[in-house]
């Protein structure tokens, strides 16, 4: 499932660009950053609550862990709010994406602990643990954290860029 949200991710943000009248390179990592946290996190977050709320037995056969623990209930909790947070991206910005990005990569590279861990201490090499979402525990918090830091330096210098055209207008009295 982790494919399909990434395909809706790429091909909304391209199509999003593709209609959009701006395409600055901040504008680029803006739309991609704005996607991202919509489908990826919000989207992606609120279908794994579902799974773990609603199909607790099945992820915890395929995150290679015993059936009927309730860690799974709490963790899709977090997987909600989570979910939220990252549907709000759409209508809020600026520093609420900072803190999007800030949560849900220390969820995520948390998570990834874990499964480290499990591989570690268990040999549990479940597509649950190993597998799928190990890698996307890691690569969903690079790519957001990339995109953030590119979006806000683009976004510095783009402003700088602007100030310095504004200094050589003749000024009005």
């Amino acid at each position: 499932m982790i494919y399909i949200f990434l395909m809706v991710t790429l091909i909304g943000a391209v199509l999003h660009l593709f209609l959009s009248k701006t395409r600055t390179k901040n504008r680029i990592f803006e739309v991609f950053l704005l996607w991202f946290l919509v489908v990826m996190v919000g989207i992606g977050s609120i279908w794994a609550f579902m799974g773990h709320v609603f199909f607790a037995d099945m992820i915890a056969a395929a995150i290679g862990w015993p059936a009927g623990s309730p860690f799974q209930f709490e963790v899709g909790i977090a997987n909600l709010s989570y979910g939220i947070l990252g549907l709000l991206c759409w209508k809020f910005r600026d520093n609420f994406w900072t803190a999007a990005v800030i949560a849900i990569s220390t969820f995520y590279l948390g998570d990834a602990y874990g499964h480290i861990a499990n591989i570690i201490q268990t040999g549990n090499m479940a597509a649950g643990n190993a597998g799928y979402a190990l890698y996307a525990d890691i690569l969903v918090p690079i790519v957001l954290i990339c995109l953030l830091i590119a979006y806000k330096a683009t976004f510095k210098k783009q402003n700088e860029l602007i100030e310095q055209e504004d200094d050589c207008l003749p000024k009005s009295t």
